[in-house]
């Protein structure tokens, strides 16, 4: 898991700065009203599809990037069009009271491939 973190930390140089200090990282308020990205937020997207796609868990989504990097021609791009679905389909979770959609989840990253 460690050496997946790394990964994509070195992909991400713009939070260099965030995370050269632990404790001043633990302590900023990553407000989007501020304009700040949330470092950790973003690289726990990164890995959570990462995992995703390694064990096909909800089944179809490791296909769907793949079609998604290939139409990009980068997984990293195609990550970042998935954090976007996947945080939809978390929004729509929390805000329904449902169980997240796998299904939908997994189409809305599809139709971003097929476009």
């Amino acid at each position: 898991m460690e050496a997946i973190a790394a990964d994509w930390i070195t992909q991400h140089p713009e939070y260099d700065v965030d995370l050269a200090d632990e404790a001043a990282a633990l302590a900023a308020v990553y407000s989007v009203d501020d304009g700040r990205a949330n470092p950790f937020l973003h690289l726990s997207m990164h890995i959570s599809i990462h995992e995703q796609v390694a064990i096909d868990q909800p089944s179809g989504i490791r296909q769907a990037v793949e079609l998604l990097a290939a139409r990009r021609n980068s997984l990293h791009a195609a990550h970042h069009e998935v954090m976007e679905c996947l945080g939809e389909m978390i929004w729509t979770s929390q805000r329904s009271g449902l169980p997240p959609d796998g299904p939908a989840y997994i189409a809305a990253v599809r139709r971003r491939a097929t476009r």
